[in-house]
């Protein structure tokens, strides 16, 4: 049996066990005293909690231990020769055995112990999906039968109910954090063998940036140059082209959609601005691509300028484009929080909606604005696919917004495409470059969250 058809059985039957624990309580609602502690609701919840989470937990639990024993299965099963080939070897060949047991191509043309070990393992799946669905419904009959029991009167099952729910909720933010706390770890721990090769002042002031190193000696390029500081110059001339055009385009916007647009007019612009938003990035990278980029390249040639065919200016144009929605969204959310207590006042001592705008309005929503600004500003760094298709992949020490720049997201996707060995400093260098830019990014959202929470005692 599939794991995804045990799944919806157990979900079946939970459902089934919140029909019935339901039924149940309201037939003791018709009882002596005809009271319960808890509602039937709480009742049919507590039954389907003990009918699906231990059988789902044994059921997952199992998924990740029947490879293991699988593969353990095999290995004994493997004839005396098999077992003393080397750790390279016999790594493909457990691959290869795998590939066969699931109908895919292997390496070379199988032996005939190679197709009994494949089959041997299908055999093992076979009967360990079996054992595995026979436990697991019996597990969710027993919780079935110990939660339909302990049904009384003076169960606490709403109590019960509400604990389950809270102990859920614990392990989705214990998993969250530790996925974060993997993703921080992992970052750290391939910088500092990347730091361990190259020097980290190197990487942090240099000023030249080709990581094509060689694998000997002896050839070209075998000594490769780490200075990040063109790739963040190239980010950050981007994210400031993209901010030029972002934050004048989406605050006016703002402006007028919150103080000055009808309420139809707001119905109508709001949305439009706001499917911005949803298209995908790479239509816009094919609108820098072959729009913007041309257009800028013809106009700069009209006015005897020497522009490149992907530049900086293309990309953070239409990268600016695509934060409009962004922007506008987030500043339009601020300015419609300011107390209209303010600006009735304002009005009261004589001032035009104008006035009133300027010297009141917006600088009580300034916080939330800048804050706004601060995270269309972490959007803009950490995109990529506008400026792959836009700006280009060389590594240019440049401020001038008509020739090639790229940017540190572009370079990590750039040197981790492809088959790539994880012990070269080619490859740990994304890393490295992923920890400055996570630094980063960190660092303008958490100035970002303090500027909003400032923003709210003082507002709310």
């Amino acid at each position: 049996m599939s794991i995804w058809i045990l799944f919806l059985i157990l979900l079946g039957l939970a459902i089934t066990g919140y029909i019935i624990g339901r039924q149940r309580a309201w037939q003791l609602t018709t009882g002596a005293n005809g009271i319960i502690h808890s509602r039937p609701g709480h009742h049919g919840m507590y039954v389907a909690i003990w009918v699906f989470v231990p059988a789902t937990l044994i059921a997952i639990l199992s998924v990740a231990l029947v490879p293991v024993f699988a593969t353990m299965s095999v290995v004994s099963a493997m004839p005396d020769h098999m077992r003393d080939l080397s750790e390279g070897a016999f790594s493909l060949l457990l691959t290869d055995i795998r590939n066969l047991a699931g109908g895919n191509a292997t390496s070379k043309e199988a032996s005939a112990d190679v197709v009994a070990l494949a089959q041997h393992l299908v055999a093992y799946r076979e009967n360990a999906k079996i054992i595995l669905s026979v436990v697991v419904l019996a597990i969710a009959g027993a919780g079935f039968a110990f939660a339909f029991k302990g049904i009384h009167p003076d169960l606490r099952a709403r109590n019960r109910v509400e604990l389950a729910i809270k102990i859920f909720l614990i392990v989705c933010s214990v998993i969250a954090i530790i996925t974060t706390l993997g993703i921080i770890l992992s970052l750290v721990f391939e910088s500092f063998l990347f730091f361990f090769k190259v020097s980290i002042f190197e990487f942090l002031f240099g000023l030249h940036w080709s990581p094509q190193t060689a694998l000997r000696a002896d050839q070209a390029g075998a000594s490769g140059s780490f200075g990040s500081i063109p790739l963040f110059v190239g980010t950050l001339l981007i994210t400031f082209i993209a901010m030029c055009v972002a934050v004048p385009v989406g605050l006016l916007s703002a402006i007028y959609l919150s103080d000055y647009a009808s309420d139809r007019i707001r119905g109508v612009v709001k949305p439009i601005l706001e499917i911005l938003a949803g298209i995908p990035t790479v239509v816009y990278g094919f609108f820098a691509a072959l729009t913007m980029a041309p257009l800028i390249r013809n106009t700069g040639e009209a006015l005897g300028l020497d522009v490149a065919s992907e530049s900086a200016l293309a990309a953070g144009v239409v990268m600016g484009v695509m934060i409009i929605p962004f922007v506008s969204s987030l500043s339009d959310d601020v300015i419609n929080s300011v107390p209209q207590s303010l600006r009735e006042a304002a009005f009261g001592l004589g001032a035009t909606k104008s006035e009133c705008l300027k010297q009141v309005v917006l600088p009580a929503a300034l916080p939330g604005i800048f804050a706004a600004v601060l995270l269309a500003i972490s959007r803009a760094i950490g995109e990529t696919m506008i400026v792959v298709m836009a700006a280009g992949l060389g590594a240019n020490l440049t401020l001038n917004p008509l020739e090639q720049v790229t940017t540190v997201t572009v370079q990590i996707v750039s040197l981790l495409t492809g088959d790539q060995e994880f012990d070269s400093a080619k490859t740990l260098s994304a890393f490295a470059l992923g920890l400055m830019l996570f630094i980063a990014t960190l660092t303008m959202n958490i100035v970002a969250l303090r500027v909003v929470r400032k923003y709210r005692e003082k507002y709310d």
